[in-house]
Order: structure tokens, then C-alpha cells, then sequence
């Protein structure tokens, strides 16, 4: 019976090779005979961990999350304030000023699959769910007095920038650099920024 750390090590060998087809060359080159050769095993190894190409794509997304989770858990507890909580977790998420663009390109191939497929859908509606969740949480907490509608509405129109700045740019970096992704960010930002205090004590603005 192989060893539980042996086992750990096929495993991650698998999730590597997994990401980097899916990275390099798209849903239509993810084959369990694409990862196997990426991997330098059998075809039967990677079969035995995911036995279909739906199970690569989900395992895919859930590398993903995980990987995304805890660099905006990083991102969000290295911060004081709610603002600076909101922007540190969503300029981490949009994809060239990190050096994030693999992940894009896996996220994209995903979104792709998920088109055409109940349950991958379901796995990316939960995982866009839980990103949406907090930010909501992090705006809220800059605006409390805002309305729910108002809230719900500045959430969803920030994802939507740093999901669709990601996408753009994974298949044109050209035309939507490191620069422009991160001056659309701070423009969609600027009416969270805490007011300015004057020196009479009131609020600018």
C-alpha cells in the first residue's frame, strides 16, 4: 500500500501538470494523455486521480480558489481599514500587476467548459459567490449608510471590472496592460475612498 506522502506527491505532480496544459494551451489541449506527458507518467496514473476530463477541469477550479482564497485572506488581514482591506483584495485579483496571468488563462479555459456543463457551472457560481460575498462585506463596511440596492450594485460592478479586465487580458495583454487595469481600478474605487478631514473638522467634499 503506498504511503500517504507518496500518494500527496502523484497528486500535486497531477494538479501542476493539470494547471499548466490548461494554462498553455486551453480547454481544447486538456487530455488525460496531455497531463500524463506534462506529468512524465502513464496515462493510467492520471486516469486513477481523475478519470474524466470533467474531474481535470473541476480539480482545476478548485486549485484556483484555494490558491485565490488565501491570497485575499493575506491581502484583507494585512490591512487596517475597510478600504484599504477592498483595495489590496481586489488589486490582488486583477491579473498583470501580480503576475497573474497563468491563472487567468486556467480561469478562462474553466469558464469555457462550464458553458456547456451543469455541474462546473454550479462549481463556478459558488466560487464567484463567495468572492462576491466579500467584497459586498468590505463595501458595506465602507458605506454603512448606503442602500442595499446601492450596495448590491457597487459589489457586482466591481467583480465585474476585475472578472472582465482578467479575461480581456489573458487573451490581449497588449491592449489592457498592468497600467490601465490598475488606474479602471482606482477610478471604480474613488467614490469609496474615506472623505478628507479639513482642518475645521468637517468633511471635504
Amino acid at each position: 500500500m503506498p504511503k500517504r506522502r507518496d500518494v500527496e506527491a502523484q497528486r500535486d505532480l497531477l494538479s501542476n501538470a493539470t494547471w499548466q496544459v490548461l494554462a498553455e494551451t486551453g480547454l481544447p489541449g486538456l487530455t488525460l494523455r496531455a497531463v500524463a506527458e506534462r506529468a512524465g507518467c502513464t496515462t493510467g496514473l492520471v486516469m486513477h486521480a481523475f478519470p474524466t476530463k470533467k474531474a481535470l477541469l473541476l480539480h482545476a477550479r478548485d486549485l484556483l480558489y484555494e490558491r485565490t482564497a488565501i491570497r485575499a485572506d493575506a491581502a484583507e488581514a494585512a490591512c487596517t481599514d475597510a478600504f484599504g482591506a477592498l483595495v489590496a483584495v481586489l488589486g490582488q485579483a486583477v491579473d498583470l500587476p501580480h503576475g497573474h496571468h497563468e491563472e487567468s488563462r486556467v480561469w478562462v479555459g474553466f469558464l469555457a467548459a462550464a458553458l456547456a456543463d451543469d455541474d462546473l457551472a454550479e462549481r463556478h457560481r459558488a466560487a464567484n459567490r463567495s468572492f462576491l460575498a466579500r467584497i459586498h462585506r468590505l463595501v458595506a463596511a465602507c458605506r454603512p449608510k448606503w442602500t442595499d440596492e446601492r450596495l448590491e450594485l457597487t459589489t457586482k460592478s466591481l467583480v465585474a471590472l476585475v472578472e472582465g479586465l482578467n479575461v480581456l487580458a489573458a487573451a490581449d495583454p497588449r491592449t489592457y496592460p498592468a497600467r490601465l487595469q490598475q488606474e479602471a481600478l482606482a477610478k471604480a474605487l474613488a467614490e469609496l475612498k474615506p472623505p478628507d478631514r479639513t482642518g475645521d473638522g468637517k468633511h471635504s467634499g
